[in-house]
């Protein structure tokens, strides 16, 4: 197939790289200091899966130059989803498919709003990887774990070659049953994680031994869970449970992105995140003290972070 990863940091990166391994043709869409090393030595992935230097195809910070291609995967963050549909316009032919794997739930109906609902399918992705230097990813969990799926959860052609060559590439791919559950557990596992991350400044193995700070992050999965129930989102009652036990499996020594980005100072995903739960708890008449708490807590940083761009 031919990929372009549109947003090719920390996450789409490594997607990048394991499919250039796995023999695709792949663009990576990057910028600044991170692409002029890509372009002169390629992209360094150092993973408990192998180590690599992926050469792509194209890499460049114009989706001009790279031509129709098969699948956009959009790995940009969150916020910055309403202008990917113009960015990638080059990239578009008429059977082009998009993927969107940011955290929150709300990226797939943005981009269906400027391209259209047979042009979007639904992703997730669970990983911890980040940018340790310009060109140079490091892959932290032992694998890579993804979902995807049309919106109107069908099964298709297209969804199942896009599985195999995730597959090839040592991306664990599945296609559940409703891509929209998959997005809000995944929604419900990285508010709370993310959330109690960012307050405390803490990594897992701290926030969730402590009694008081892991009540927090089971009450934030719990309003997730209320929210998703009364939009008909088919949530298992065991899911608050499952996701604290993957909590608890994660390293001690682990932080999220949302977490990195406030400890440091920039611009995160709060808004798309704890955020989107405070809003669409709102819509729905359901109460969410717990993101509340999270989300005023952080959101004068986050403030502060955004005027500073």
């Amino acid at each position: 197939m031919r990929i372009a990863i549109f947003g090719a940091g920390a996450l789409g990166g490594y997607l990048g790289a394991r499919l250039v391994e796995a023999g695709e043709e792949v663009a990576l869409i990057a910028r600044g200091a991170h692409l002029s090393t890509i372009q002169q030595r390629g992209l360094t992935i150092s993973s408990q899966q192998g180590n690599y230097v992926a050469h792509p195809a194209v890499a460049t910070d114009k989706p001009s130059e790279v031509g129709n291609v098969d699948v956009v995967v959009v790995s940009v963050k969150a916020w910055q989803v309403p202008a990917v549909p113009d960015a990638i316009a080059p990239m578009m032919g008429p059977e082009t498919f998009v993927v969107p794997i940011q955290n929150g739930v709300e990226a797939p109906s943005q981009l269906v709003e400027k391209l259209g609902e047979h042009a979007v399918i639904g992703g997730c992705i669970q990983i911890v990887a980040q940018l340790l230097n310009p060109g140079a990813i490091l892959h932290v969990t032992p694998a890579a774990n993804m979902s995807i799926g049309e919106l109107n959860n069908s099964r298709s052609q297209r969804v199942d070659l896009f599985q195999q060559t995730l597959i090839n590439a040592k991306i664990n791919c599945t296609i559940p049953g409703n891509i929209h559950a998959a997005m809000w557990t995944k929604l419900l596992y990285i508010a709370a994680t993310s959330g109690v991350g960012a307050i405390t400044r803490a990594p897992f193995g701290a926030w969730r031994t402590l009694p008081e700070t892991r009540a927090l992050a089971h009450d934030i999965m719990e309003e997730v869970f209320s929210i998703a129930t009364s939009r008909g989102i088919p949530l298992p009652e065991s899911v608050v449970s499952t996701m604290m036990a993957t909590a608890d499996g994660f390293p001690a020594e682990s932080t999220t992105s949302m977490q990195r980005d406030i400890m440091e100072g920039r611009p995160s995903e709060l808004e798309f995140i704890n955020g989107s739960i405070v809003r669409l708890g709102k819509l729905a008449g359901v109460s969410t003290p717990a993101n509340d708490f999270v989300y005023h807590c952080l959101v004068l940083q986050e403030s502060t972070a955004r005027a500073s761009l």
